[in-house]
């Protein structure tokens, strides 16, 4: 029997009509533009986010860097939250790579980071101060629990942005789980943004990928910064196969990985020793932490999952976070919460 798991949503395998779709691909060079299936995947995914373009690239990280090399230049500023997985999990590439310095704004814990904080970190006109190009945005916030972040809320930070001259992107890794927990379309999600991109590779299930959609003028500019990143795949329409399966079936999935996260949080808070974070989960994700009455921790409770055959990812000395996905059923919601019952004894 397989393990049980809830380490992340990127352990997806792809479905057998992915499966199927993949073998099947009609592929060409991408990098003379002439793969239909990459062409047809990127112009389906710029059709449902609203935007003129899409442009396939091998990762969420890729996407986001081409994303904000393509909006800044060497020495320019992006503003994004302190919890921001570009910041914190993207190996300081806008750095390393770009010579793009960022600027850190508080999170809040529903994802967000307040107008007026936004506002006071955009730099003024001064030779001192790095020029501010970006505003970041992430949807659904991963670090803050992964919580999904308003057509609303979204609308007055593209407003804020495009009054100060400045671009915003949206790093829409689950932008997708985002729209099923709001009831909208990823389209009303993505409106307020320059550029969005978001993972084939999680939730939607397919095995490789991500797509980075905006304009056409942007997306010419994504697109040489994906070359000159290593991006370009050549015959990768095997891939892009999988991707537009993806698209086609799994969003109408995704409310049901929503209802086994709220189950298996339900299952969890009544465990001794298990603390939930406040709320019940918006979408795919459940946080909890052991209390101070428990004497192990997270990663030894984690090794006695492991010897159940669940596996569950540790983000904290006393903490953890579990992901539901295509592959965790009711079943295994109810195994997963009976094996943390047995080492919690």
């Amino acid at each position: 029997m397989p393990p049980i798991d809830l380490r992340s949503d990127t352990v997806t395998q792809p479905t057998p009509e992915m499966r199927a779709a993949m073998a099947q691909a009609v592929v060409g060079d991408d990098v003379y533009g002439e793969d239909p299936t990459i062409n047809r995947l990127q112009d389906m995914a710029a059709q449902m986010l609203g935007k003129e373009a899409g442009l396939l690239v091998a990762s969420g990280t890729m996407g986001n860097l081409a994303a904000v090399l393509a909006h800044c230049g060497r020495g320019d500023e992006v503003i994004l939250g302190d919890k921001a997985h570009t910041f914190l999990y993207e190996a300081g590439g806008i750095s390393a790579l770009g010579s793009v310095h960022s600027r850190q704004a508080f999170n809040q814990p529903d994802g967000t980071i307040r107008l007026e904080d936004l506002q006071a970190a955009i730099r003024a006109d001064d030779v001192h101060a790095p020029i501010t190009r970006l505003i970041a945005l992430e949807n659904t916030h991963n670090r803050c629990g992964g919580v999904a972040i308003s057509v609303e809320y979204t609308r007055r930070v593209g407003e804020l942005a495009h009054e100060h001259g400045l671009a915003l992107h949206i790093d829409g890794a689950r932008l997708f789980n985002a729209a099923a927990a709001l009831q909208v379309s990823a389209a009303e999600l993505a409106a307020p943004a320059d550029s969005v991109t978001f993972c084939l590779s999680k939730a939607l299930c397919a095995p490789v990928g991500s797509v980075l959609c905006g304009s056409r003028a942007f997306i010419r500019r994504a697109h040489r910064v994906r070359k000159m990143l290593g991006g370009g795949m050549r015959q990768a329409g095997i891939l892009a196969a999988a991707g537009i399966v993806a698209l086609e079936t799994m969003p109408a999935h995704l409310a049901q990985d929503h209802r086994r996260a709220r189950l298996l949080a339900q299952g969890l808070a009544a465990l001794p020793g298990i603390e939930l974070d406040a709320g019940a989960p918006q979408t795919n994700m459940v946080f909890c932490s052991l209390n101070p009455s428990v004497p192990l921790s997270a990663a030894e409770i984690a090794a006695r999952l492991k010897e159940r055959q669940v596996l569950v990812g540790v983000v904290g000395a006393r903490r953890f976070r579990l992901v539901t996905h295509y592959w965790i059923n009711d079943e295994t919601v109810a195994r997963a919460i009976e094996a943390f019952r047995e080492v919690m004894i």
